[in-house]
């Protein structure tokens, strides 16, 4: 009985002195030390922190309102995000009615002694509530019993993110506050004034975000223990798309476009071909592995930006193959068009046409087609048909010579003349699916 009087007598003495003077209805202090409220002495008469407003009858309502200050981080990597926020809790005890129509703002460690909604943030990894100088908790009251009950806090609150079209992504997110023991049956939450309850989250400056819309739900969660009241923020978070342009699109794009200068080099040009070739995939490596390393740790996610590095690489790559495919095909057609019969060995060709003819002279009138005579029982016909499988064969070799022959080039110059239609073109036409797709779909 002696703490309950004492706290609330001094909650009379910070009262500034001109203010309880200018109240009315007050008495003459006369440099007592006792002066009081008007109607508060009995203020604390029957009144229990531990029980709720309307105990046992109809639910209270809490009335919240929000002030986003900052969000100092998002983290793809933790999936999450930082923020503080100013959370203003309002509701009516009845206990505290008092007369006037003022309101007091008292100190904020008497929250201590009054009743408080247990509010707590969904999802919450950790949160702190700031305490310099002193803990920034505001209680004010009101004549008609309302209570104004103001945090600053900040929390760390997890955010499932799909990661699939990054760096041209929109995630969503959401701050969910929800009453922790008390359910449906003993508080009600509400928003003040709807998506008016919000402020300052249009006002943030993300460094890779822009806050594309926001708004608010009134929801309720079903858990074994009950039905418990739920508050939800949900916002739109889209991210700048520019700087990944700049930092690793327009550098990859030129690393592909660095690799067609080899198709106007000659194909002698070894060294010089082979460079390109090689310095433009080792950079096209660099790049995808400094794209990877901007996310600290390993995720599943194939990320669209993934997607264009593995494009770019393999134009980057196919260039150099296609200077080893251009040089080797060079190299066969020198080998075929290299002389391989000498002197000698056309001496010996015209010897071997000349005995030839020399014999079939020899023998002309000897022979006397008159003379043969074939006889069909001499004749096995069977030794003068080809074999089946001798045909099949025959006819498969024929293909597959047909075949070889229609891939052989035989102009490798032919190769970087069609590289240098063939790849822009690819390359436009990966570029142009690839922005509709991530952009519009």
């Amino acid at each position: 009985m002696f703490c309950r009087y004492f706290c609330f007598f001094s909650l009379c003495l910070f009262l500034p002195t001109q203010r309880r003077y200018s109240l009315g209805h007050m008495s003459d202090l006369r440099g007592s030390d006792t002066a009081s409220l008007p109607g508060f002495e009995n203020l604390t008469m029957g009144y229990n922190k531990y029980l709720r407003p309307y105990f046992g009858g109809e639910p209270v309502q809490i009335a919240m309102s929000l002030d986003i200050a900052s969000i100092s981080s998002i983290s793809e990597s933790d999936m999450d995000y930082t923020a503080t926020i100013y959370l203003r809790q309002r509701w009516t005890d009845p206990r505290l009615v008092f007369h006037g129509n003022k309101s007091f703002t008292l100190d904020a460690r008497l929250v201590e002694l009054l009743w408080v909604p247990d509010t707590y943030i969904v999802e919450s990894k950790k949160s702190f509530l700031h305490d310099v100088t002193v803990g920034n908790r505001l209680i004010r009251l009101f004549s008609n019993g309302t209570i104004l009950y103001a945090l600053r806090i900040t929390t760390t609150v997890a955010c499932n993110m799909d990661l699939s079209k990054y760096p041209m992504d929109t995630q969503t997110c959401r701050l969910q506050l929800e009453s922790w023991g008390y359910d449906e049956n003993d508080v009600i939450f509400t928003w003040l004034r709807g998506n008016d309850s919000v402020h300052g989250i249009e006002k943030l400056r993300l460094s890779q975000y822009t806050v594309e819309r926001y708004y608010t739900l009134v929801s309720k969660t079903q858990q074994e223990t009950g039905s418990y009241p739920r508050l939800i923020l949900q916002f739109e978070l889209k991210r700048n798309v520019l700087y990944f342009i700049l930092e690793t699109y327009v550098p990859s794009t030129l690393l592909v476009m660095l690799s067609w200068v080899s198709f106007w080099i000659t194909l002698d040009s070894v060294p010089a071909r082979t460079c390109i070739g090689v310095t433009t995939v080792l950079s096209m490596t660099t790049l995808m592995m400094g794209s990877r390393s901007s996310l600290s740790k390993p995720n599943c996610f194939i990320k669209a930006i993934d997607i264009y590095l593995g494009i770019c690489f393999s134009f980057v790559f196919g260039a150099l193959v296609e200077y080893a495919v251009a040089h080797y095909s060079s190299l066969q057609k020198c080998a075929a068009k290299a002389p391989q019969e000498g002197p000698s060995n056309e001496l010996t060709k015209d010897m071997e046409e000349v005995n030839i003819a020399n014999i079939l002279t020899g023998y002309r009138g000897k022979i006397s087609f008159t003379s043969i005579e074939i006889s069909d029982d001499n004749v096995n016909c069977s030794d003068l048909t080809m074999k089946t499988h001798e045909k099949i064969k025959r006819v498969l070799r024929n293909k597959m010579h047909r075949i070889i022959s229609y891939f052989t080039i035989q102009n490798p110059n032919n190769v970087d003349h069609y590289s240098k239609l063939l790849f822009p073109l690819f390359f436009m036409l990966a570029n142009v699916f690839y922005w509709v797709y991530y952009l519009y779909f």
